[in-house]
Order: C-alpha cells, then sequence, then structure tokens
C-alpha cells in the first residue's frame, strides 16, 4: 500500500507541476504583463516559487486573489458537496436494484430513464426549474439575513452564528440551495446509476452469493451484507472522476442560478479578460480535482486490494 501510496503522490506532483505550466502560460497571454517580458523558465520558476508561498497574484486593480479565491470556493464546493450527496444516496439505491434485476422490466426502465437524464442539457433542465418557480432561483440566500462569513461556508457560518433568526436562515438556505443543486446531481447521479447496476451485476454472479442463498439468508439481508458491501469498493475510484465533470458542470449552473461560486466568477474573469484571475481560478479547480481523484484512489486502493493489483500488472 506504501508504494501504491508514493507512485500516486509522485505522479500528483508531476501533475502539479504540468498545471504550473498551463497557469504561467495564462498569464503570459497578456502581452502587457511583466511575465510575458521574462524568459519563459526564469519566469517559470519565479511563478513556481509564488505558487509555493501561496501567491496565486495580484490582478490590474489590485485586488489578491488568494482573497478573491477563498471568498468565491467555499460556496462552490458546498454546492458540489450536496449535488455529490444527493447523487450517491439517490443514485446507489436505484443501481443496485437496476443490478439486481438486470435483463428485466425494471431494469430497462431505469437504465432509459438514466440514459436521457445524463443525455438532456444541463442548461435546459436548469432553465425548465427556473420555470417552475417553487423556490428561489438566484443567490445563496436572502440579502435580508446577515451573519459573519467566518469560513465562507454558509451552513457552518449560520450554525455558528448567535443571530436570533437562525433557524430561518438555514431554512432560507436550503430553500435556495434546492434547485441548483438538484440540477447538478442529475449527470453524476446517472452514472452511479450505471456504475453501481454493473458492479451489482458481476457480484450477484459469484459464489459466494450462491452460498448465502443455500444458507437461507434473505434478499435484504444478501443485498445489504454481500451485494452492496462488495458492489461499492470498486467504483469508489471511479465516483473521484465524476467529480471532473461536476466542477465543470458546476459552472454553468451558477452563471444560471447567479450562484456566487468560482465558476461565476470564473466566467466574470473571462469576459473581462482578467488573466490573473483565470490562471488563479485555474490552478485552484484543476488543484482540487486532482487531489479529489488521488484521494479517491488512494481510498479504493485501501478497501479493494484488487485495484492496487491491477495498478501493479499495468506496471
Amino acid at each position: 500500500m506504501w508504494i501504491y501510496t508514493i507512485r500516486r503522490f509522485n505522479l500528483f506532483v508531476i501533475t502539479l507541476l504540468i498545471l504550473t505550466l498551463i497557469g504561467f502560460n495564462i498569464l503570459r497571454l497578456d502581452d502587457t504583463s511583466a511575465w510575458a517580458q521574462t524568459p519563459f523558465l526564469s519566469g517559470w520558476l519565479t511563478y513556481l516559487g509564488q505558487l509555493l508561498n501561496g501567491n496565486l497574484g495580484v490582478n490590474q486593480y489590485g485586488v489578491k486573489m488568494l482573497n478573491e479565491i477563498l471568498r468565491v470556493f467555499p460556496a462552490t464546493i458546498e454546492l458540489c458537496f450536496f449535488a455529490f450527496f444527493i447523487a450517491l444516496i439517490i443514485g446507489t439505491p436505484i443501481g443496485t436494484i437496476a443490478g439486481m434485476r438486470r435483463g428485466k422490466s425494471l431494469d430497462t426502465l431505469i437504465s432509459s430513464i438514466a440514459l436521457v437524464g445524463y443525455s438532456m442539457p444541463l442548461f435546459w433542465i436548469a432553465l425548465l426549474g427556473l420555470q417552475l418557480g417553487v423556490t428561489p432561483v438566484s443567490g445563496r440566500y436572502s440579502l435580508l439575513y446577515e451573519f459573519d462569513a467566518k469560513t465562507g461556508f454558509a451552513f457552518i457560518d449560520v450554525l455558528a452564528s448567535k443571530s436570533p433568526y437562525r433557524a430561518e436562515m438555514l431554512e432560507n438556505i436550503i430553500q435556495h440551495l434546492i434547485l441548483p443543486t438538484l440540477v447538478l446531481s442529475i449527470a453524476p447521479m446517472t452514472e452511479v446509476v450505471r456504475l453501481m447496476r454493473s458492479s451489482v451485476a458481476t457480484v450477484i454472479t459469484q459464489n459466494y452469493i450462491k452460498v448465502a442463498h443455500t444458507k437461507g439468508l434473505s434478499k435484504f439481508e444478501i443485498m445489504v451484507k454481500h451485494i452492496i458491501r462488495n458492489a461499492l469498493p470498486p467504483i469508489i475510484p471511479k465516483l473521484g472522476v465524476q467529480l471532473s465533470g461536476l466542477f465543470t458542470a458546476a459552472i454553468l449552473t451558477e452563471s444560471i442560478f447567479n450562484w456566487p461560486g468560482i465558476g461565476h466568477w470564473l466566467l466574470d474573469a473571462i469576459i473581462n479578460q482578467d488573466f490573473v484571475a483565470i490562471q488563479a481560478g485555474v490552478i485552484t479547480v484543476a488543484s482540487f480535482i486532482l487531489l479529489a481523484n488521488i484521494l479517491s484512489d488512494l481510498l479504493g486502493a485501501a478497501v479493494n486490494p484488487l485495484v492496487r493489483k491491477e495498478f501493479y500488472a499495468l506496471k
């Protein structure tokens, strides 16, 4: 396991170095910047040193990018966390049922619905949700409520607040979160259904499942103790990949729902051609996605030794 971890860490460092090259080249797109005037190698080394010191740069308006990232990134993490959570708690049982009923009419129905959900454009689903008018469609919470944004995570900040209207603020935050979270969760949910269906269909053909049937265990006991327990570990590394698509989709979702996250902030930076902000956003989002993928690989290897064996076989 240690060798596997070291190799994944080396891959993480190498990928980060490549990522810094991308960020540095974004800065050099501005011909008037000092970065474009310096030699590439010495400029990149200077840029790398600044990143190691936590300096993401200062834009033309004198705003420190680190402060901006700390302001907007928690909103995106909060949105993606709840969207991914919904995708898991809904997609896992549905995928399990489809896998256990593979080839039957119920499996066909679930697979068809999942395919349709995955194929529908995100912006169309979002606009459809906007037309319903059931929940608030803009922002993270009503401007009528005020609280100290110490962490940037609305739920944590409100819970830490001593305001007498804390319950009302939490309710308002949840109301604003419902629609963008549901819209963002549809694509990863369909992938969870597909992955879980395939994994369950493989598990139920194993001999230990047949032995469990002969022991007289109920279908529920077999599903909980054997099927789900053995079907989940193989898909854990693949779930990390879903975060990449989730953060990409979050950019469009935040723009539609005016969600004050890093995706909305990045779009504004692109429109304003703020290359310092663009590279800061790209470095932050890509690093977070890379870290999530590495951690999901390590977690998958920890709970499923077959992952490590496959990795060594590739070597």
